[in-house]
């Protein structure tokens, strides 16, 4: 264990099992799993852009991949049923950790006109929803490689009671959120 792991079981969740005043240190809210989802809508048209989103996820992460495809025909946007729509990683352990570090440290300062997380992107269950407009705030893609600019979803799944425990469990972490 190195790095945030190591700083969250040695320092934030004592200190959050004393904050929210907790019996256990198992209530004490702790990160599943992190899941980066990006939609591929043009790859009806362009068969190259799924190969390309995958190349750029696996730069990102560090772990490949998968292509969702989609559940049922969609006339209106050209789309059969079993068409790759999406890619999506999902990050467990360390990866999750260190992809967490890279995340709070790095990718969300290089935010243009960053100013705090809306509450309201933390839901019922806990978990953060972030959405990134483009893909070139993460520092492993280059820009002359790129061909097109996509946005990209982040999802971090916390196991906690409330929501207010995920917050406070998030802003430990390092997230900045908007008052």
């Amino acid at each position: 264990m190195t790095g945030l792991k190591q700083i969250y079981t040695d320092q934030i969740r004592p200190q959050l099992k004393n904050e929210l005043k907790l019996d256990n240190i198992f209530r004490v809210p702790v990160l599943k799993k992190i899941v980066i989802n990006v939609g591929v809508g043009e790859a009806v048209t362009n068969k190259n852009a799924i190969t390309a989103v995958i190349e750029q996820l696996t730069k990102i992460t560090g772990q490949k991949p998968i292509v969702t495809k989609a559940k049922k025909a969609e006339a209106g946007f050209k789309i059969r049923k079993g068409f790759p729509i999406g890619v999506k990683v999902t990050l467990r352990n360390q990866k999750m950790y260190d992809f967490l570090e890279k995340l709070v440290k790095i990718v969300i300062p290089r935010v243009k006109d960053f100013r705090g997380i809306k509450l309201s992107s933390v839901d019922s269950a806990g978990n953060l929803n972030l959405g990134f407009t483009e893909q070139l705030i993460f520092p492993e893609l280059d820009f002359d490689s790129i061909d097109k600019i996509r946005g990209l979803q982040v999802t971090l799944v916390v196991d906690s009671e409330k929501r207010d425990w995920a917050i406070e469990f998030y802003k430990k972490l390092g997230f900045k959120f908007a008052e």
